[in-house]
């Protein structure tokens, strides 16, 4: 049930992202909140966002690695929201100032061609519903404002995400093997980090359905012209200042975020 304190703590959340700063509004631990109340927030938030102006585009799905599922204390992934006008579409130029912490991922971005809810899921399999895929960077606010990482933190919060660059190239599934498709990520001519999809959960369709499970058990669902992230390859690669941050894939191509 929604109360004061949650209420407080939407507040605080909604300040880190629009205002870089954390007002406490409570004495109550964030660690107090539990999973359900967490996504409550976020949704909070997010419609708060929506009466401001900002476009829902899609979602995003993060700690795909039991690793990090583990630190967290989570059993399973979490998942955000993907907003206008925070996605970029082709090589983008970016303000370092304007991310906390600054941090990058390189991420497969599926464009959703048909409605996934409870009778697609029956009949038909998560590759049906993805028109294209496109090579993308995750930016994010990679700071924790509450003190040691927390899954309460990182739900409440959108899960860290900050924005969204999407390159050019739309490539059809069917002459791709996403679990082995490689992925590098570069600052500048050095390569930082590199993985196959395969360590996203398993591979980028697994995260995909599992998405699309989940929020049909919120009540949700993927529509057509979503566009979906399903989470990192490879770690996430901190932004010192102005840099070239360019991802390319094997097979679709790459895209650049130039931060100045």
């Amino acid at each position: 049930m929604w109360n004061d304190t949650l209420q407080g703590f939407a507040d605080e959340m909604l300040d880190t992202f629009r205002h870089k700063r954390l007002q406490r509004r409570s004495a109550i631990p964030i660690t107090d909140i539990s999973l359900d109340e967490d996504y409550a927030i976020q949704s909070h938030n997010i419609k708060r966002r929506i009466a401001n102006g900002e476009v829902p585009v899609g979602y995003k799905v993060g700690c795909t690695s039991r690793a990090i599922r583990e630190q967290f204390g989570l059993q399973e992934p979490v998942s955000g929201r993907l907003m206008a006008p925070y996605v970029y579409f082709g090589d983008a130029f970016l303000e370092w100032s304007d991310y906390v912490n600054c941090a990058v991922e390189p991420e497969f971005v599926f464009r959703i061609g048909h409605d996934v809810n409870a009778e697609f899921i029956e009949r038909r399999s998560i590759a049906e519903s993805i028109e294209y895929v496109s090579p993308g960077i995750e930016v994010h606010h990679y700071k924790s404002w509450y003190g040691e990482p927390s899954f309460q933190e990182l739900i409440a919060s959108n899960a860290i995400h900050a924005c969204l660059v999407v390159g050019d190239e739309k490539k059809k599934l069917e002459s791709l093997d996403l679990e082995v498709e490689g992925v590098g990520i570069f600052a500048g001519t050095d390569l930082v980090a590199s993985g196959i999809g395969a360590e996203t959960l398993g591979g980028p369709l697994k995260s995909l359905a599992w998405l699309a499970g989940n929020l049909i058990l919120r009540g949700e669902y993927l529509k057509a012209g979503d566009l979906v992230i399903p989470g990192s390859p490879v770690r996430l690669v901190p932004i010192a200042g102005s840099t070239v941050v360019t991802v390319r894939f094997t097979h679709f191509g790459m895209v650049r975020a130039q931060f100045q």
